[in-house]
């Protein structure tokens, strides 16, 4: 079987469930051409050497023919642009986000969480069925990152249909994809962009507690981000702030009822959970592909030269089953050491977000497993998302007794 029907494989829905034998054959190529001059990367070694490598450009202006789905905006975000204006923004983010500057955020936000999560558990502890994804994995992360970026709860079911359209249009195919699934992703895009900018646009004379205010009147040792720098990057975090967590706690949930002697244990072992979750990034992450990096010059990686220019898929998920780096990288295990995983990606484009995802996973699981009673798995493999790049369930049914 060839690399490109391999790749073609993976992408189509019927490996959703279950992408990972179809992984291991692709790692038999660890650089591999593609029919269209892309090339798919899927070792752990070659992924990781290519992500710290300086000639490896996010911009899609880089690439020498650019995907149809590429960001049509002048500013796009900044996981989507090189050093050092890449350096510069995510500075200005991370002031209000996180360390050095703002060290204690996301662990000062642990009792909120936890309020959320059990208000949440509330509502359906008493109920025979339920759905982790609808009743729990979504509403928990998009009302925490609504909280913190200013975003009116309120208006959740209008940006919800502008991101499921701009992620489902991050994988477009002009060769089986019908040219509306790009198109409603570009509207989507648009939409969300001026309803943004309408949040903003009052902050600078009336700021509140929220991190579109301080984004909009921070005067830092990198100066101001412009508004168009400030909505690229709300936009960023709004979809990622959600999305990726909602997969993460729903393959995290799923994975705990299929292996249930480390459901119980985590009961007996609360500490667990830490451990548990660095092995869920690696054994079901959130994030499977990163569908483009450009070439900056002629790169080499495994014996391979990319050219300038060229189109370069990431398969984060197959190298963090990667024999080569993992012991028995199929084995589903909390004890595992040495976990450097690929979950949250590597190099100057690690994730954003990582510390909230996990703080967040870790509440909703431990306290699941607390609360729930004798859950079941009412089917499996459950429904999944159409997107091969953002991997989860659409549905996950469980019953309790």
């Amino acid at each position: 079987m060839s690399e490109t029907s391999t790749l073609h494989r993976i992408l189509d829905y019927s490996a959703r469930a279950d992408p990972y034998p179809l992984y291991a054959e692709l790692r038999k190529t660890p650089v591999a051409l593609q029919e269209d001059g892309s090339y798919v990367i899927s070792t752990y070694r070659e992924i990781t050497d290519i992500l710290h490598n300086p000639h490896l450009s996010s911009d899609v202006r880089n690439l020498s023919r650019p995907t149809p789905a590429a960001e049509r905006r002048d500013t796009p975000s900044f996981i989507n642009i090189d050093p050092p204006e890449h350096d510069r923004l995510r500075r200005l983010a991370m002031r209000h986000f996180g360390p050095p500057c703002t060290p204690g955020l996301v662990t000062g936000m642990q009792p909120q969480l936890t309020e959320i999560v059990s208000s949440l558990i509330d509502d359906f502890a008493n109920t025979q069925l339920v759905d982790i994804v609808d009743d729990f994995a979504y509403p928990f992360p998009v009302t925490v990152i609504c909280h913190l970026l200013g975003v009116p709860r309120d208006d959740e079911p209008r940006f919800h249909q502008w991101v499921n359209a701009i992620i489902d249009s991050l994988d477009y195919d002009p060769k089986t994809d019908p040219p509306e699934k790009l198109n409603l992703g570009a509207q989507a895009t648009d939409d969300l962009h001026q309803y943004l900018g309408g949040l903003l646009e009052p902050r600078h004379d009336r700021p509140g507690d929220d991190l579109l205010s301080r984004l909009a009147n921070d005067d830092g040792p990198d100066g101001r981000m412009t508004d168009e720098e400030i909505i690229s990057t709300a936009n960023l975090l709004l979809i990622a702030g959600h999305e990726t967590t909602v997969n993460l706690i729903t393959n995290g949930m799923l994975t705990l009822l299929r292996h249930p002697h480390v459901l119980q244990r985590l009961r007996g072992e609360p500490d667990l959970i830490v451990r548990l979750v660095e092995e869920l990034l690696r054994y079901e992450p959130p994030v499977h592909i990163v569908p483009w990096r450009a070439a900056y010059s002629d790169i080499t990686i495994a014996d391979t030269v990319i050219p300038k220019g060229s189109q370069i898929m990431l398969m984060l998920a197959s190298g963090s089953r990667d024999p080569d780096r993992f012991d028995d990288p199929d084995r589903f295990d909390p004890d595992r050491q040495d976990n450097q995983h690929l979950g949250f990606g590597s190099g100057i484009h690690l994730c954003f977000g990582g510390p909230l995802a996990r703080l967040e996973t870790q509440i909703a699981l431990s306290e699941l497993v607390r609360r729930l009673d004798r859950p079941r798995l009412v089917t499996d493999p459950p429904p999944y998302r159409p997107s091969p790049v953002l991997r989860g369930p659409i549905h996950l049914h469980i019953e309790q007794s």
